[in-house]
């Protein structure tokens, strides 16, 4: 696609078929052991809600009337969510969600959609919109639906070797102070078969995102598919080495992007959630399957890793945890400054 040169920020207007996590993992029926859960939930309103013992809720469609907080002025809302099928999930409830938080930029992975969205309504909300879709028919895909006209836009990942597989997995957009990357990161896949197919892009995204970050900082963020810590999913020590998205091969590479240990010197990343909550257990997805949400067996694979330099920008990082049943995941929200993407701030 070719590059777009219009540099300011300015907004105008205002179950799931098994992929290879694209798989169900949590297999696991056991409870887990949950940390006790404190701390800001965000602002929906919630009415007759129930909680399991970490803090989340165990409701298994979206509530009927969801209210967030508007951002504050001087800030940009940016959203991801794995919202498990493009199609499947309008019918949920996405519009729903979409209406109440009114992000200024929205991140979507595995929407599976095999063409891109024609949806007026859609389009009238986000003008600037890119789709990358998989060459496989129904499967992965990755969509960044936006308020703000980018100065340019790849779908690419250099240097690896098999541009189809990368293909419904990776957008960067590129801002006037910063790069925003929408990722649906490889799946290790069942009995970690795509183990090596997973190695393989993390080599090549781990010199892709220091080299952007190199000439701006970098907002990374969509589902990145793997569970950094323990403190990330439910049954950590059955799942390690043996499911896919726990194993030292995913882990290790997640935490070299944040702190590179063969490079003292080289910038690095801040995994913005759990920066600001780094006690809660809490979770961005939960199986279809087992009664997991029910039973409080989740994972948390969305994130927003940030260049360090700008997650002091950061105004609110949430997990909007009760707006599941659209999706097997939740969506995960936050506000940041403008002035870390551009000078021209956002009209309200």
């Amino acid at each position: 696609m070719p590059p777009k040169r219009n540099a300011s920020l300015k907004a105008s207007g205002s179950k799931r078929k098994v992929e290879e996590r694209d798989t169900d993992t949590e297999e696991d029926t056991q409870r887990a052991s949950q940390t006790a859960a404190s701390g800001s939930k965000g602002s929906l309103k919630r009415t007759k809600t129930e909680y399991v013992q970490n803090g989340q809720p165990k409701n298994k469609v979206l509530p009927v009337n969801i209210k967030f907080e508007k951002r504050k002025e001087g800030t940009v809302r940016i959203a991801a969510w794995n919202v498990c099928g493009w199609a499947a999930s309008q019918k949920k409830g996405f519009k729903s969600y979409v209406d109440a938080e009114d992000p200024d930029i929205l991140v979507l992975t595995e929407t599976k959609a095999n063409d891109v969205s024609m949806d007026p309504a859609l389009k009238a909300r986000f003008p600037y919109q890119y789709w990358s879709i998989s060459n496989k028919k129904g499967y992965s895909g990755t969509a960044i639906l936006s308020k703000v006209e980018p100065l340019s836009v790849d779908m690419k990942l250099p240097g690896h070797p098999d541009p189809t597989l990368c293909k419904g997995r990776i957008i960067t957009l590129e801002y006037e102070h910063a790069y925003i990357i929408g990722t649906y990161v490889v799946n290790a896949g069942q009995d970690l078969k795509t183990l090596p197919v997973k190695e393989e892009w993390n080599k090549h995204f781990d010199a892709y995102i220091r080299d952007l970050d190199k000439k701006k900082p970098v907002i990374w963020t969509g589902d990145l598919n793997v569970a950094p810590t323990a403190i990330d999913l439910a049954n950590a020590k059955k799942a390690w080495n043996k499911q896919a998205g726990y194993t030292e091969a995913e882990t290790t590479a997640f935490k070299k992007i944040l702190a590179n240990p063969d490079d003292p010197e080289a910038n690095k990343f801040t995994d913005v959630w759990r920066s600001l909550h780094p006690d809660l257990q809490h979770y961005t997805y939960w199986s279809y399957r087992f009664q997991c949400r029910e039973k409080c067996i989740g994972w948390r694979l969305d994130m927003f890793v940030l260049s360090e330099r700008i997650a002091d920008k950061v105004k609110m990082c949430e997990i909007r945890d009760e707006i599941y049943g659209a999706s097997d995941h939740v969506p995960l929200v936050m506000d940041i400054e403008t002035s870390a993407i551009s000078e021209t701030s956002v009209p309200e």
